[in-house]
């Protein structure tokens, strides 16, 4: 059967020439990777989601003044968190303990760092100042007057699903594409109700599903590294393919030291999903404070962002101490599959790689 999402171009849509999308990893990607991806032919994309406004233009302008081709702008659309002091002051004092290891004391409270694209109007402005060319939406959908502003301005849009009850929301918001986000995917899970029960569909079935039953095209995200990977996600009828933690080790990106070490280590080989560190689940690197996460005893943790509040101290109370292990070390599962090659040098073999895939494929289609 022939996918259902066939009859509309992805690439054409968003104007670019080869089916790679750098996924937007706030505070990892720069403009000088978007850049240079989107200037290989590929979606550069930037994680504006922690920034406040006028940070964003600056990222956006920085953008433009090293490429003219098409690139993204991504959104965090959580629900704001509500204030907890009970679990927020039992979250504190539970870590106190590991801010001492290092010579530092947990914060007196917690806030909430972000805020949420549903209620940010000086984002909105900004986007509808600058008109980037593409903005996506993760952990959910802003108000569809929203969205109904952004595409009066010619802005493309993006949102990723986890599940198909998400990618119908998705669907009906009359968004452009939909990215469908595998359990595998490094990084916070695009769920848009966090006490809703999480499937945990892989990228392949998710994709797959999402192909046969809506008539929108298709980005997989998830587990995919190489251009293998991208010519089994083309094959289940994706338009594209989103990469995140294969351009992670990118020189262009601003991971630390101990990021990149552990990326191109033996900690690559080993992944799992948490809520200790942001207060929402992601994919990460098992590392100290993924291992926290595991302790028994752990009390509830505050929600998201006001969590990452705290594990962002506390990575920076370990890290001035030489200790990276308390990073949000976000990566997906085939993770070990990561290479240190300048961001245009891998979307050339990310190209090479497909093709020779889709070679190896030829004698069987015949």
């Amino acid at each position: 059967m022939s996918s259902r999402s066939e009859g509309r171009s992805l690439l054409d849509l968003l104007g670019i020439s080869k089916p790679v999308i750098q996924a937007p990893m706030a505070g990892v990607s720069t403009p000088a990777l978007a850049a240079a991806v989107s200037n290989a032919g590929g979606l550069g994309s930037l994680g504006v989601g922690a920034m406040k406004a006028e940070a964003a233009r600056k990222v956006i302008r920085d953008t433009r003044a090293l490429t003219s081709a098409p690139f993204n702008i991504n959104v965090f659309c959580h629900a704001p968190a509500v204030a907890d002091k009970a679990v927020e002051k039992a979250w504190l004092n539970w870590l106190s303990p590991h801010f001492a290891k290092y010579g530092a004391a947990a914060p007196e409270k917690l806030g909430e760092i972000y805020t949420s694209f549903v209620e940010d109007q000086a984002m909105l402005d900004v986007f509808l100042e600058e008109t980037p060319a593409i903005v996506s939406f993760h952990f959910g959908l802003p108000s569809k007057d929203v969205i109904r502003a952004l595409k009066n301005a010619g802005i493309r849009l993006l949102a990723s699903a986890t599940n198909l009850k998400e990618a119908a929301a998705v669907v009906d918001a009359g968004v452009d594409a939909v990215i469908a986000q595998g359990v595998e995917a490094g990084g916070h899970r695009g769920m848009f109700d966090t006490e809703a029960f999480d499937e945990g569909l892989g990228t392949f079935a998710l994709t797959r599903l999402l192909v046969q039953k809506f008539d929108l095209p298709v980005i997989a995200a998830g587990g995919i590294m190489d251009g293998a990977g991208i010519a089994a996600a083309l094959a289940l009828g994706a338009q594209a393919a989103q990469l995140g933690t294969a351009f992670v080790p990118c020189p262009e990106t601003s991971i630390d030291e101990g990021y990149r070490r552990a990326i191109l280590g033996e900690p690559a080989s080993h992944t799992m999903l948490t809520s200790a560190i942001s207060g929402r689940l992601a994919r990460s690197m098992m590392n100290r404070f993924t291992e926290l996460g595991r302790e028994a005893g752990m009390p509830k943790t505050p929600l998201y962002p006001v969590a990452y509040d705290a594990g962002k101290a506390l990575h920076a109370a370990a890290k001035a101490q030489g200790e990276f292990g308390y990073g949000a070390q976000w990566a997906g599962q085939a993770a070990a599959l990561a290479r240190s090659l300048p961001a245009a040098e891998l979307v050339a073999t990310l190209e090479n790689e497909l093709a020779e895939a889709i070679g190896r494929l030829q004698p069987f289609a015949s």
